[in-house]
């Protein structure tokens, strides 16, 4: 193998392999980078056995082979390089020698061999605009779950039917669901798939790079996701396992609304939630015809009460709920009103961003005892 490659093509595509390169690895080739060079083309391929990248860029392929070098290494040593032209060669047992202007370095390469075999890329089920996607996860990603025993919660459901787009994540405490419209050519049936979070997070990253007209060709085998956007491929395991009956969560007699500017809520609760307790992040709404007031206290720090004038017309009701998932929330959700929905102070939560109109975007959340 031997090839030159300028280094601002490298550096963009090695920067997109690291969120899937295994860190810390029980087996040493995950640690690694596949390089294959062919005609005029360098692929690079990276995989923690769970999630897997293939990527590309241009070069001048002066001899076609593949080798593998360590990532983290080679992007820190890249990223201090000059900009101009890299030339990379595989030498005897593994090793690979980058040279660059007059300087020359030598890294322990493994052999091509011990690296994983990747899945081949089947045929497309559907073509997913890639900012969509994007926004759904923005808007649900932050609710999975992070513990491992709650396996099915450890990613978000993608429900694909042949005119929507529907996205859910929940950790038990909390469920967010984002739908959009979208009309899907060759698609009959419904599919659902859960996504690992890592993958998740992956996925963001390409489509966001992809840009406004950006396309996501989605498919699946027995056992894996594929999302290629443009000459990136992300691979992923599929989580199996049945992901909980979200429609039952969502609440239908929730019929105590105020309505909120996002800005001024989410100011409100960052600031109160600063004295509530922190292993409970406790903070409360107490909502009465004159506004919504929203307090917190904790033993070791003190008390913050802050009210927000608003008018209400139903009774008054007063509710706990964690001030760090509110805010989550708040993140996500579009700039203007949000709708509070609360039915009394035992059951769930609602709230919708009113000026999200592309994304029916809604958010449940369990309240707490204080």
């Amino acid at each position: 193998m031997e090839f030159s490659v300028k280094k601002y093509d490298l550096l963009e595509e090695l920067t997109l392999t690291q969120g899937v390169v295994e860190r810390k690895t029980t087996i040493p080739i995950l640690s690694n980078l596949l390089f294959e060079a062919k005609t005029s083309r360098l692929m690079i391929t990276a995989t923690d056995l769970e999630l897997s990248i293939c990527t590309s860029c241009e070069a001048k392929v002066k001899k076609d082979g593949a080798g593998t070098v360590p990532a983290k290494k080679l992007l820190e040593l890249v990223r201090l390089l000059p900009e101009g032209e890299m030339h990379f060669k595989l030498l005897e047992n593994h090793w690979v020698e980058i040279v660059c202007d007059r300087k020359k370095y030598k890294m322990v390469g493994m052999a091509r061999d011990n690296f994983p075999a990747i899945p081949v890329f089947p045929h497309p089920l559907v073509k997913i605009p890639a900012k969509v996607l994007a926004a759904l996860i923005t808007r649900t990603a932050f609710a999975i779950s992070t513990e491992e025993s709650r396996y099915t919660l450890n990613g978000g459901l993608l429900i694909l039917k042949p005119e929507t787009l529907t996205m859910v994540a929940t950790d038990g405490h909390r469920l967010a669901v984002a739908e959009t419209d979208h009309k899907f050519t060759g698609l009959n049936n419904e599919a659902r798939v859960l996504i690992p979070k890592k993958a998740m997070v992956e996925v963001q990253r390409l489509a966001v790079d992809a840009g406004e007209e950006g396309q996501i060709e989605f498919a699946r085998d027995d056992n894996h996701l594929f999302f290629q956007v443009g000459p990136r491929l992300l691979i992923s395991r599929m989580l199996t396992g049945q992901f909980p009956n979200y429609e039952a969560v969502l609440p239908r007699e929730n019929n105590k609304a105020v309505v909120l500017e996002r800005d001024e809520l989410h100011d409100a609760v960052r600031r109160v939630s600063q004295l509530a307790d922190q292993r409970s992040h406790a903070v409360k709404f107490a909502v009465a015809p004159e506004g919504v007031e929203i307090s917190a206290s904790s033993p070791e720090y003190g008390e913050a009460r802050e009210t927000i004038e608003k008018e209400y017309k139903g009774d008054p009701l007063s509710i706990g709920f964690n001030a760090q998932y509110l805010l989550d929330f708040l993140a996500a959700a579009a700039e203007g009103p949000v709708s509070i929905e609360l039915k009394d102070e035992q059951s769930a939560g609602q709230m919708r961003p009113l000026a999200d109109e592309a994304y029916r975007y809604r958010y449940v959340i369990m309240p707490m005892r204080i």
